[in-house]
């Protein structure tokens, strides 16, 4: 269901943020910015990003200077993401893979690995989410890290139905309206639909709906579930991003 959703969604990610050139630019910087708070200066030059989408925080990321490796779960959003780092002259490894697999995948290590956007609670379990970040932890160089973005649960109603809009995106002269539904049915796993309201201008409008499944894991579950993982010195972040974001460190060989 996951690899459906964002296969479908792909043509239209950016949509979901009002200028998302910017937002790619704007992102990096704060990235950049967490990055070095916790690492000297050029310390971290390789980064592995394990659920990039069509490349929301690779691009910007590789435009400053970090040597970035981009995969996730749907062959869409790679190809979409490849097009989008050739346009820009950016030269980035994108390739397929699930979280959970994808030490293997890479086969190698790195200073950093992120993921970022509320990838990891597509996730629906503890035992799963602990399974990915036990991954995260193989994938990660001693002395480096792990940084992963998420929504705020713990200030989310977690019952009924939700409306959460995006809003309008004009792009020539067809115009969007973009919004997702939640609807938990008891628990914290709840269905998400994305609709996106296309309109030319006539008497009737076309709709798309892509659905899928969250995970509303809190914040602390997610800390305990890194540390359980192997990783050290791990905090919860509420500033500097978009996003809440947990930066996890992998002690050093000498350690």
């Amino acid at each position: 269901m996951t690899q459906d959703f964002y296969d479908a969604l792909a043509p239209f990610y950016h949509l979901i943020y009002p200028n998302w050139s910017q937002s790619v630019a704007r992102q990096a910087k704060a990235l950049q910015s967490l990055i070095e708070a916790r690492w000297p200066t050029g310390r971290i030059q390789t980064i592995a990003d394990v659920s990039c989408g069509i490349g929301t925080q690779t691009l910007g990321l590789a435009a400053l200077g970090y040597q970035v490796w981009g995969t996730n779960l749907s062959p869409a959003e790679i190809e979409r993401a490849r097009a989008e780092a050739k346009r820009r002259n950016l030269t980035i490894d994108f390739s397929v893979a699930d979280m959970r697999k994808v030490a293997a995948h890479h086969d190698r290590q790195f200073d950093l690995v992120i993921s970022c956007d509320n990838s990891v609670p597509h996730l629906l379990s503890d035992a799963e989410i602990l399974t990915a970040m036990r991954q995260f932890h193989a994938l990660t160089a001693p002395g480096g890290g792990c940084l992963i973005s998420v929504r705020d649960y713990d200030n989310e109603v977690r019952q009924g139905t939700q409306v959460k809009p995006y809003g309008i995106r004009t792009e020539g002269d067809t115009r969007y309206l973009a919004f997702q539904t939640w609807d938990f049915h008891g628990g914290d796993i709840y269905d998400v639909a994305l609709y996106l309201v296309r309109d030319e201008g006539q008497p009737t409008c076309s709709t798309q709906v892509m659905r899928s499944k969250y995970y509303a894991v809190g914040l602390e579950t997610l800390r305990g579930l890194m540390l359980q993982a192997g990783f050290n010195q791990v905090e919860v972040l509420k500033d500097g991003f978009f996003q809440p974001v947990l930066i996890g460190l992998k002690a050093s060989e000498a350690a």
